[in-house]
């Protein structure tokens, strides 16, 4: 057992953290009050080779591993949450090309990924159908060598400015999730509606939005491993993603952590800094211990997934507890700031606005626990 970084490990994280502190942080604010998408700042991300982390070698990508990814993913977090969900909707939306899609797909859809900066979106999520997947009433018909899509997704990350979108829909609602099939559609193909930008209270800077697909046709050649084959790849995905969204969790819980350390050393009541009041020590001893236990929890998962053996309880297990816990340190950085917390002059405010969703997006912290305790009672 072994906990330390290699040495190439290490050269990532040492460029993902100067890249989050030097050109994220300083800009994280500014594009959080605007709501608008810092493009130059993710195409510099790109061009470090820091996006699309999930790309195999032979497609052009860098060939990370998923511990690399998640040392990626908590270094950028760590300079934005809200950027850095942009940034992650790129491998949740090519993911499902990675582990579903033919080698003659994965070049025509993840090569060019690598020779030009371009967004993706993932199509899961309905107006009426989030945590319940299976549920989703998008429809895939077929038609001759084609398939046509109808129907509604909402809160897409990159909806905006996709290049592609990796779409589930199903083939005939009363299957349920034996129906569910994953299609990729590229931009421009008629019949796609973009809705308006979602003005939400985190994550600003991301672009989201609804989308709706009337009559969008595509090839059958874009279905990802056939018809009716969607739901295994959902799962599958599932299990790659939630372990980078709980290191984007450790990343925001690690900078306000860093932040709340600092200031309180700096602030005096009572005549002495206030990081020499047991109050205040033990908020910082739990911020603590709850980071620790959160990237281990996510480095686990992410072994598992190396190491090519199930995860999906572990995966679980780190989301649900790293957001939790982010949601809870980021609440204690604004407590510890006091009256400044509260103010967008602080950096802490903003960190717990983007804290929330975490604990929201690729499954509700309900969610996981219901995942957990399915794989306790029935695996």
């Amino acid at each position: 057992m072994d906990f330390s970084l290699t040495p190439e490990q290490l050269e990532i994280k040492e460029l993902a953290m100067k890249f989050a502190k030097n050109e994220m942080m300083p800009k994280a604010q500014e594009y959080d009050d605007k709501a608008e998408l810092p493009r130059a700042i993710l195409e510099q991300a790109w061009s470090l080779g820091l996006v699309n982390t999930c790309i195999p070698v032979e497609y052009g990508g860098s060939g990370f591993s998923a511990i690399d990814s998640m040392i990626i993913t908590e270094a950028l977090a760590y300079g934005c949450m809200g950027m850095n969900t942009a940034i992650m909707a790129n491998d949740l939306a090519l993911l499902p090309i990675v582990i579903g899609g033919s080698d003659e797909q994965k070049k025509r859809f993840l090569a060019p990924m690598t020779e030009k900066y371009k967004m993706a979106a993932f199509c899961l999520t309905e107006p009426g159908n989030g945590s319940d997947a299976a549920g989703i009433k998008t429809t895939i018909k077929e038609d001759g060598d084609d398939v046509v899509i109808n129907g509604n997704k909402m809160w897409i990350t990159n909806a905006g400015y996709a290049d592609l979108f990796v779409l589930y829909g199903t083939t005939d609602p009363a299957l349920k999730h034996k129906g569910i099939t994953a299609v990729v559609i590229e931009k421009g193909t008629p019949g796609i509606e973009v809705g308006k930008k979602e003005d939400k209270m985190g994550h600003r800077c991301s672009d989201t939005r609804a989308i709706t697909f009337n009559s969008v046709r595509v090839p059958k050649a874009n279905v990802l491993g056939g018809l009716n084959k969607g739901w295994n790849i959902a799962m599958k995905t599932l299990d790659h993603s939630r372990p980078m969204v709980a290191a984007s969790a450790v990343g925001g819980a690690q900078c306000a952590f860093d932040h709340s350390v600092k200031y309180a050393k700096e602030r005096v009541q009572f005549n002495v800094p206030i990081s020499q009041h047991q109050a205040i020590q033990f908020m910082i001893a739990d911020m603590a211990m709850k980071i620790e236990a959160s990237r281990l929890l996510v480095h686990k998962a992410a072994w598992l997934l190396d190491n090519h053996q199930p995860n999906t309880q572990l995966a679980s297990y780190a989301k649900a507890f790293a957001a939790d816990s982010c949601m809870q340190i980021t609440t204690d950085a604004v407590q510890i700031y006091g009256g400044y917390g509260y103010s967008k002059e602080y950096p802490v405010e903003k960190i717990m606005r983007d804290a929330k969703l975490i604990q929201l997006y690729e499954g509700t912290s309900q969610i996981q626990r219901l995942v957990i305790a399915k794989e306790i009672f029935t695996r």
